[in-house]
C-alpha cells in the first residue's frame, strides 16, 4: 500500500530538516549536562582532554556517516537514506542512555554520529533537488535553522532534568532525544522521492509526475517543467558521456566545485562557533557567571542563534550567498579579536583552573565581563545569519546531479572533520593558551573571507544545472558574479513560444502527453 504524497515544498522541508534538529539534540545533550553535579560526579569530573574526546565523539562518528552517505543515497535515494540514518540514531540514543562509564558515553555519542553525517549531507540534498530556484536558499536554510531549535529545545531539556537527583538527570535527558526520530520517521512516508534522483536512475514517467507536481500542481506541459526537466536531462546526458569515477570531482575544472563546496563547510568550522555551541558555559564562568545564571545565559544564546537563522530566511535569495558569507566572516573575526583581547588584558589568571576546571583559567569581572558576554552573543547572532545556514546552502548547491550524493558528503566530511578537530582541541587549548584561542579564531575567520571573495561565485537565483558553469573555464570571475540573471527564465520563454497552444498554456487539451513527454526525455539522455 501507498502512503499519500504531500507536495508543498515548506511541508516536505519541515519533515526533512528533522533530521538537522537530531543533530541539534545532541549538540545540547552535552553542553547543557557538562556543567551539572551529577556529570561531574558520575563521570569522575573529566579532564579537558577526555571531555574533548567526548564532545567529539559524535563528529567522529559523523565523519563515519558523511563517507556512507554517497553511496547509500545513490543507491535507494535520498527520502530513504535519511530513513536509513535514523535507525542509527536509535541505537546510539539507547547506549547513551543506558551508558555505565565514559567508554559507552562515546560509544552512543560516535552512532549518534553516524546517523548526523548521513542526514546532514542528505536533507541538503534532497531540500535543493526539490526546489525552485528563487527559494532554494531560504528552505535549506530551514536545516540550520532546524538544528538550532534542537539545540534549544534540549538544552533547556537537559537544564530540567539538572535538578534531578543521580544518574536519572542525564538519563532522562539523553533519552528525550528518541522523539525527534521517531517523529521523522513518521513522517518520511509521505514526503515524495527526489525527481532529480529518479532521473538519475532512469524512473523517468515518476520523476516527471513529482516535478511537476511541486512545481506546477501536477501539470507536465507547464513551461517551468518543461524547460526544467530539458535543462536536467541535458546536463545529465552530458554528464553520462564525461569522466566517471573519482576522478570526476576532479577533472575538466570539477576540482574547483570540489574545493568550494569542501572549503565552505571546513571553514564553518574554522571560524571558532563552536566554542559558543559546545563550551559556551566555559566562557560564561570566566565572565563570572557561573550555576544557574550560566546555564540560563546561554540558553538565551541559543534562542538568539533562532532568530539570527529566522532572519535569513526571508533574504537569502536577495541578498545571495557572497556577501553574508564575506561579511558574516569579517563580523565573526572581530568579535574574536574583542572577546579574546578583553580576556588578555582584564582577565585574572586561575592557575588551578575555577573551582577545579581546568578549562577556566582566566576570569574577567565588571565592564569587561559584560564585554565578553556582549560580543559573545554578537559573535553568535552574526554566525547564525552568515555562515551557519549559507555553508550548507552554499555546499548543497555547488554539485551536478551525478555528483551530488557524494559530493554533499565529501562537503560533510569536510565539516565533520574539523569539527571533531575543533571539538576535540578545545578544552586543551582553554587549559594551555587560553584567551589565545580566540585570537586564533579571529584570523582563521579572516582567512575565510579573502577565499570566500576570490574562489566563491554567486549561486542564488540560478538553477542548480546551471551552477555548474559558474565554475566552467572561462567563467565569470567569482567577484563579479551577483544574483539572479539565470538562464532558465529564458528557457521558459522560449517553451512558451515552441509550444503555443500546448496544455494550460493556452487553456486547450492539445499538450503532449506524459508518455509521449517521458520518450522524448528517453531518446535525448541515450
Amino acid at each position: 500500500m501507498h502512503m499519500p504524497k504531500i507536495y508543498n515544498v515548506y511541508f516536505l522541508a519541515i519533515i526533512a530538516t528533522v533530521g538537522g534538529m537530531l543533530f541539534g539534540f545532541d549538540i545540547s545533550s552535552i553542553s547543557a549536562i557538562i556543567g551539572t553535579k551529577q556529570y561531574v560526579a558520575y563521570f569522575n569530573n573529566p579532564s579537558g582532554t577526555t571531555q574533548g574526546g567526548i564532545g567529539a565523539a559524535l563528529a567522529g562518528g559523523s565523519v563515519i556517516g558523511a563517507i556512507m552517505a554517497g553511496p547509500v543515497s545513490n543507491r535507494i535515494g535520498r527520502r530513504d537514506a535519511i530513513a536509513f540514518a535514523c535507525f542509527w540514531w536509535l541505537l546510539g540514543t539507547a547506549i547513551q542512555a543506558g551508558c555505565n562509564g565514559i567508554g559507552m558515553l562515546v560509544a552512543g555519542r560516535f552512532i549518534n554520529g553516524i546517523c548526523v553525517g548521513i542526514t546532514s549531507s542528505q536533507v541538503p540534498v534532497y531540500l535543493v533537488e526539490i526546489t525552485k530556484k528563487e527559494r532554494r536558499g531560504s528552505i535549506v536554510v530551514i536545516q540550520q535553522w532546524a538544528i538550532e531549535w534542537g539545540i534549544f529545545i534540549m538544552y533547556f531539556a537537559g537544564y530540567g532534568c539538572s535538578f534531578i537527583a543521580g544518574t536519572n538527570s542525564f538519563r532522562t535527558a539523553w533519552a528525550i532525544q528518541f522523539i525527534p526520530c521517531v517523529f521523522l520517521l513518521a513522517g518520511l512516508p509521505f514526503l515524495p522521492r527526489s525527481p532529480r534522483w529518479l532521473a538519475k536512475v532512469g524512473r523517468l514517467d515518476e520523476a516527471i509526475e513529482i516535478l511537476a507536481r511541486i512545481q506546477a500542481g501536477g501539470n507536465v506541459n507547464d513551461p517551468l517543467v518543461v524547460a526544467e526537466w530539458e535543462e536536467i536531462t541535458t546536463i545529465l546526458a552530458a554528464e553520462r558521456a564525461g569522466q566517471q569515477g573519482w576522478r570526476r570531482f576532479f577533472k575538466n575544472g570539477m576540482w574547483k566545485r570540489t574545493f568550494a563546496g569542501m572549503s565552505v563547510q571546513a571553514w564553518q568550522q574554522l571560524s571558532g562557533a563552536n566554542v559558543m555551541t559546545y563550551y559556551v558555559v566555559y566562557i560564561f564562568d570566566m565572565a563570572g557567571l557561573t550555576g544557574n545564571i550560566g546555564l540560563i545565559s546561554s540558553g538565551i544564546q541559543y534562542a538568539v542563534f533562532i532568530l539570527g537563522t529566522a532572519a535569513t530566511f526571508f533574504f537569502i535569495d536577495v541578498t545571495g550567498r557572497r556577501p553574508l558569507l564575506i561579511y558574516g566572516a569579517v563580523g565573526m573575526g572581530i568579535c574574536m579579536f574583542v572577546v579574546g583581547g578583553v580576556l588578555g588584558s582584564y582577565g585574572t589568571p586561575l592557575p588551578n583552573g575555577l573551582s577545579g576546571n581546568l578549562s577556566v583559567k582566566v576570569q574577567v569581572t565588571g565592564p569587561p565581563a559584560n564585554t565578553v558576554i556582549a560580543f559573545c552573543y554578537l559573535l553568535v547572532l552574526t554566525y547564525s545569519i552568515t555562515l551557519a545556514p549559507i555553508a550548507w546552502v552554499y555546499a548543497a548547491e555547488v554539485w551536478s546531479l551525478e555528483t551530488r550524493a557524494t559530493g554533499m558528503a565529501l562537503a560533510s566530511i569536510a565539516n565533520w572533520l574539523f569539527n571533531f578537530a575543533i571539538g576535540f582541541f578545545i578544552p586543551p587549548a582553554f587549559e594551555n593558551i587560553s584567551w589565545k584561542l580566540f585570537i586564533i579564531f579571529g584570523v582563521l575567520c579572516f582567512g575565510a573571507a579573502v577565499q570566500a571573495f576570490f574562489t566563491y561565485p554567486e549561486t542564488a537565483g540560478k538553477t542548480i544545472e546551471e551552477i555548474e558553469m559558474l565554475f566552467s573555464k572561462g567563467a565569470i570571475k567569482p567577484w563579479k558574479t551577483k544574483p539572479g540573471n539565470s538562464l532558465l527564465d529564458a528557457k521558459i520563454e522560449a517553451v512558451k513560444a515552441q509550444h503555443k497552444g500546448i496544455g494550460d498554456v493556452a487553456g486547450e487539451k492539445t499538450g503532449v502527453t506524459q508518455q509521449e513527454f517521458t520518450q522524448e526525455v528517453r531518446d535525448k539522455i541515450a
